[in-house]
């Protein structure tokens, strides 16, 4: 792809791009909202990947082994470091992570919805079968693959799913790549 053509769909403004520490930290971030969709919907790399040739990014994102890779540049996962992400490979994950939050807008909505629910009766997220079963596969997922900390609590694995899964509903709407571009860059200046 021409670096034209990714500005075209880009995220940000070029004053926007990120310093190589804030990089750092967006792999990171980027990773876990592609496992938070990952446990809610199902979806797998194909889907990635499709969504990579619709948008016109699939010279960044061109197989399974490429998507691998820069998953698992990510400082959290396990057997990390393997290839460093740039600036336009986190753009076409952006816009492939908004894209599938688009495009699965109705079951993150309703997800949203049931969190609100449970939270207005006082009961646990959890049992509700739709959080209950994107909490536990979140919890494995984000087990089995991260290692940058293997301590966290059943509890600190079900507030960080829940407010992804918020955050998916914000990236889901109008202008989500935006949001979800300055989201990664205000948490990577913390």
């Amino acid at each position: 792809m021409e670096p034209s053509s990714l500005s075209e769909q880009n995220p940000a403004p070029a004053q926007e791009a990120p310093t190589p520490r804030q990089l750092h930290s967006i792999k990171a971030q980027l990773d876990l909202v592609l496992l938070a969709l990952e446990a809610l919907t199902g979806l797998g790399s194909d889907a990635m990947l499709a969504a990579a040739e619709s948008l016109g990014v699939s010279d960044l994102l061109s197989d399974r082994v490429n998507l691998w890779r820069l998953r698992q540049a990510s400082p959290l996962r396990k057997g990390q470091g393997r290839k460093k992400l740039d600036i336009d490979e986190a753009r076409a994950l952006v816009l492939v992570s908004c894209h599938l939050a688009t495009a699965h807008r109705d079951p993150i909505r309703q997800a949203v919805t049931r969190l609100e629910q449970a939270l207005g009766q006082g009961q646990p997220p959890h049992r509700s079968a739709q959080l209950g079963d994107y909490l536990d596969a979140f919890s494995n997922a984000y087990q089995d693959r991260m290692e940058g900390d293997q301590t966290a609590t059943t509890d600190e694995l079900t507030t960080l799913g829940l407010k992804l899964l918020v955050d998916l509903l914000f990236y889901s709407g109008a202008g989500g790549s935006r949001k979800l571009w300055v989201t990664l860059l205000d948490r990577a200046a913390e």
